[in-house]
């Protein structure tokens, strides 16, 4: 079954990673142009809360939308999502 919401946000999801995608393309640049340490690690920064906030959206949706309709595997996915977060 398809939920309209998930897909919904399933695509934001799509656009922040593809976002992160392109910062980390550039942070590969960057070392490939050999610029400062400092202005790679921002960067890798950036690129790692980038990721952070896909990620949860991603766990944020899955309760939203699976755990609320499944209830037999709840407890072991909420388990399993508390050691990502």
């Amino acid at each position: 079954m398809t939920h309209p919401d998930k897909q919904l946000t399933h695509q934001a999801l799509i656009k922040r990673l593809k976002r992160a995608q392109g910062h980390l393309l550039h942070v590969i640049s960057m070392i490939e142009e050999e610029q400062t340490c400092v202005d790679i690690a921002v960067q890798l920064t950036a690129v790692e809360r980038a990721i952070t906030a896909a990620k949860r959206v991603l766990i944020h949706d899955h309760i939203d939308q699976c755990l609320t309709h499944d209830t037999s595997t709840a407890l072991e996915d909420m388990k399993a999502l508390a050691k990502l977060l």
